[in-house]
This record gives C-alpha cells, sequence and structure tokens, in this order.
C-alpha cells in the first residue's frame, strides 16, 4: 500500500474521499495554505492529520506520493519541490500552465527516478473507459476522426477569487479534458486552428480571458479533429445533450462517451446500436452535493497509478505526455492570439523540447 499526501483541498476534496476509500492507498497528510479549508475538510471526512505547510508533505518520509491540487500557476512550482524532495507526484489538470518550465521538470524527474502522473479524470470515468476498451478492440474499425465539447454553467466559478486573476483561463483549466481525449487517440496533431471569445456572461462575472472557443486540428497523417468548449453559458437538458462528449467516428462504426451523464453510445462494425448506461455506478463517481466533485474517477486513477508503480509499468499520461498537451494547448493559445493556424513542432523547438 503507497502512503499519500494532498496538497490543495479545494479539488482536493475528491481525493481525500478517493483515498480514504481506497485499499490500495493511505492518506497520511492533507495541506491547504488556508487553515479554515483544512478544518473543514477535517471535520468532513473525521480526518485530523492536516498541516497549511507544504514542506511538512514534502519532508515526511512515510509519504511515497503528493497529489496536487493547487491553482494551475503554482503546479510547475510544485511539482519540482516534490520531485527534489523524492516523492512521486500525482498533479491535477492541465500539468502546468506554460512551457518555459517543462524541460526542467523533465530533467528533475529523471534525476530522481520518480513518476509524474497527469491527473486526466475524465480518461477513468466509466463512459470513456468502456469507449476506450471497444476502440481498442476494434468496434468501430480505423479511426477516421475525433469530436470532443465540453460545455458548462460554470458561472459558479466565479466566486474562487483566483479564477478572475488574469492568469486563469478556460482554455487550459477547462478544454484540456476534451484536448487531452484528442490526444488519447489521435497524439501526433501537427497543426491546430483556432477563434474564441469572452461571453457577455463572463465579461460581467470579471473573467479576463476567453470562456468560448472552438479549434480544429490535423494529425500528421492528415486526419482532423474538432473540439468546441463554452464555460459561461446555460446548457440544454442532460437527457439531450450532456455538459462533456468524446465521440468517434471509425470506418466501420461510431462511438459517443457522455460525462457527467453515466451514458455510453455505439454502433459497432456488425451494425448493432447500443446505449448503454452506468446508473448503478453514480454513488462511486459522484459522493458529494450534486455533480460537482466525481470522486469516483479521482479514485480509479489513483489505484491505477499505484498498481503502475508496484508493476514498474509508467501510467499514462505520463510527464512526457502531459507535456505534449500542454505544447498543444499552448499552440492552441496561440491560435487565438494571432487568428492563424499553429504548427506544434514550431512551439516544441521554441522551447527546446
Amino acid at each position: 500500500m503507497k502512503k499519500l499526501g494532498i496538497l490543495g483541498l479545494g479539488e482536493g476534496r475528491s481525493t481525500v474521499s478517493a483515498a480514504l476509500n481506497s485499499e490500495k492507498v493511505e492518506l497520511v497528510k492533507m495541506c491547504d495554505l488556508n487553515r479554515s479549508m483544512c478544518e473543514l475538510r477535517a471535520k468532513e471526512f473525521n480526518f485530523h492529520k492536516y498541516t497549511t505547510a507544504y514542506m511538512d508533505l514534502l519532508t515526511d518520509k512515510e509519504i511515497d506520493i503528493i497529489a496536487i491540487y493547487t491553482p494551475d500557476f503554482l503546479h510547475a512550482e510544485h511539482i519540482k519541490l516534490a520531485l527534489n524532495y523524492g516523492k512521486n507526484v500525482i498533479c491535477t489538470k492541465p500539468l502546468i500552465d506554460d512551457l518555459k518550465d517543462a524541460k526542467e521538470l523533465l530533467q528533475l524527474q529523471k534525476e530522481s527516478g520518480k513518476k509524474v502522473f497527469v491527473g486526466q479524470s475524465s480518461r477513468f470515468f466509466e463512459p470513456m473507459s468502456r469507449q476506450r476498451k471497444d476502440f481498442e478492440a476494434g468496434l468501430i474499425g480505423d479511426l477516421v476522426t475525433v469530436e470532443s465539447n465540453y460545455n458548462a454553467d460554470h458561472r459558479w466559478f466565479l466566486g474562487k477569487g483566483w479564477s478572475l486573476d488574469e492568469r486563469f483561463k478556460w482554455l487550459y483549466g477547462g478544454l484540456s479534458h476534451p484536448v487531452d481525449f484528442i490526444r488519447w487517440y489521435l497524439p501526433n496533431i501537427e497543426e491546430v486552428m483556432g477563434y474564441g471569445m469572452l461571453s457577455p456572461n463572463g465579461l460581467a462575472g470579471g473573467l479576463k480571458n476567453e470562456d468560448t472557443m472552438h479549434f480544429i486540428y490535423k494529425a500528421d497523417d492528415g486526419r482532423v479533429a474538432s473540439v468546441s468548449g463554452t464555460y459561461s453559458s446555460p446548457t440544454q437538458p442532460s437527457s439531450r445533450d450532456s455538459e462533456m462528449t468524446c465521440i468517434l467516428r471509425g470506418t466501420e462504426g461510431a462511438s459517443q462517451g457522455d460525462y457527467p451523464v453515466l451514458r455510453y453510445a455505439i454502433t459497432d462494425k456488425d451494425g448493432e446500436e447500443r446505449m448503454v448506461t452506468f446508473d448503478h455506478c453514480d454513488k462511486h463517481y459522484f459522493r458529494f452535493e450534486g455533480h460537482s466533485h466525481h470522486a469516483g474517477e479521482y479514485q480509479n486513477y489513483i489505484e491505477y497509478f499505484v498498481d503502475c508503480l508496484e508493476n514498474g509499468e509508467t501510467a499514462y499520461p505520463d510527464l512526457n505526455e502531459g507535456i505534449g498537451t500542454i505544447a498543444l494547448l499552448k499552440a492552441m493559445e496561440r491560435s487565438l492570439e494571432t487568428g492563424k493556424p499553429i504548427k506544434i513542432k514550431d512551439l516544441l523547438d521554441e522551447y527546446d523540447l
């Protein structure tokens, strides 16, 4: 059993639940700069081993893994410290918010011999896991294209003070989910083009960057894919649509995974159409009010990471794959700025990656 420390108890709330309900990991200590947040989580989970100093996690020899759930712009520094202190790392998405730290992180991981795993939780949601399994089994033939969307009314998020900071961007905080789906199925994206805007609702709420975006990708083999995201507008009923979707279109079939609806649909290579729901898993995935925290995915990926550590295997997305996703997101950001297509290789060369 691996021993875990958790940094950041806002989003880290799901990880506290995941750890306390897992037989593969033991929560040693949790940390947040805000003492009242520590006290809130201690009372909620009846777990009272907490600190307001990250150094207490870093210097605790009992801790094998540090799970990082701090604001995006702090991830790089927190990962560096964890590696320097000989800890394996789980970091929530987006891995980092700037490629300037990527080369140093790669070097630090190599020197430390430790593993970095990116918590791309959506890969570990039941419909998307089933979709991947069916794809790998060849049920839709060869992949033709991927379409992924994340449309959510996240105006509530504006209550988090740091979301109004100039550094916060839905491009990284939200679109990193559907972009990860694109890279999961088409890892060799060559070029991206996109447009975005700050919606009237986002502007009124105090956001500083785009909250409405659409992108087209081209892979090095000529295949294309698309991603869309809106974050300050009302959504359709879940019976009609879902906040997040991943659609695969193949030579012999097509499939769609939905979130937060536990729903998966496929037309397979034999022409059989079926819709699968996983309502019996709802209590595993959604343990708190509504569907705002999806702890089941966190438990799934923590246990996957632990299994990989114990078996000497690499857990994906790893640091390299995570940096590749950030490079794609950075290219998307540059396309928004310039209004032009951006080649991923040019960006990687610029940062000597």
